[in-house]
Formats: C-alpha cells, structure tokens, sequence
C-alpha cells in the first residue's frame, strides 16, 4: 500500500513479497556497522524481520519504515519512516539505502517527504533520530532535513554512545525550518 510520493519515489508499507530486498539491505557492510546485525542470514529470517519489525509497527501505530522504490521502474532502493524505539520518548526517523543508490539525492527525498507526513499528516511536533557517533554522512542528512544535534546518549542496554538529532516545532520559529519539497 502506497503512503506517500515524490518526484521520483514511492514509499509504501513492507511486505513478506520484499525479503529478497531486506535480507540484501540489513546485510549491507554499512548497515551493519552504522545499524548493527539484526541476525537475517536467510529468507525466511527476512520475513520474520520483516512481519515482527515493519508490519507489527504498522498495525500498532500506524506507520513504521517504509520501502523506497523509484516511481520509473518500481526499484526497490531503502527503506525511510518512522520508528517508536524503546527507550525513546519520541518518534524518530530512520533510512538506510543500498550502496548503488546513495548519493543521488533519494535519501534526501524520502526523508523529506517522511518529515513532512509526520509533521503535516501526523501532527507530531517533535522527531528525533538516532546515529552512531561516526556516521557523519546521515547526521548530514539530518540536519538537511531540519533536525539539530541534541546530545550524546545511550538506549537502555546499549553499550554504544550514540549521537540524538531532533526536530521540534517550536524550533522551526527561529530558523530551523523544514525544507520544502
């Protein structure tokens, strides 16, 4: 099911029909450094990521992380969307694209489009994200989408420190803007 588009991009809920593309995406070399091992080694393993992750957080809140296609030719790119993460107070935005679409403005635009539906469609006046203290290319993403560094932080049972972004509306009155599509 479509949720929202762009230009150039369909971003519609995940499905069992994807875990070619999931199981590709969560063994990528810089999910697992920047995202972590989510122990997806097989198909079936990808479903269940897939049915326990995305579609159990559609069901209960409504939105989750939805796939990316291109609009030209339906090609499955990354996912982008939002997460309720234990241990976080707030929403937060998270993307992650394969190696050949990066760097051509897609996460760019996906994410955009996220932060417009959650802030326009979804009336949330804060969102947060989450990166790892090196992953200096999303936390430029980041800030390009209008979230400021908050602090360093750790999630509960988490060794990792990690960096908090944020974006929050009544910041946008002076001068932290989203970026229009």
């Amino acid at each position: 099911m479509k949720v929202m588009e762009t230009d150039r991009l369909l971003l519609r809920y995940q499905t069992q029909d994807d875990a070619a593309f999931v199981l590709q995406l969560v063994n990528d070399p810089q999910w697992l450094q920047y995202i972590g091992d989510r122990g997806v080694r097989t198909l079936e393993d990808a479903r269940a990521y897939i049915a326990n992750g995305a579609m159990r957080m559609y069901e209960q809140y409504g939105f989750g992380l939805f796939l990316v296609e291109r609009k030209e030719d339906s090609t499955p790119l990354g996912i982008c969307g939002l997460v309720k993460r234990d241990g976080l107070d707030d929403i937060d935005i998270g993307f992650a694209f394969l190696p050949a679409y990066r760097a051509q403005g897609y996460a760019y635009e996906a994410a955009s489009a996220v932060m417009e539906y959650a802030v326009n469609k979804l009336g949330l006046a804060r969102v947060v994200a989450i990166t790892t203290q090196d992953n200096d290319a999303s936390a430029r993403l980041l800030q390009k989408i209008g979230l400021r560094f908050e602090r360093l932080f750790q999630l509960p049972g988490d060794p990792d420190v990690l960096k908090l972004f944020s974006y929050d509306s009544t910041q946008a009155d002076r001068g932290t803007e989203m970026p229009r599509k």
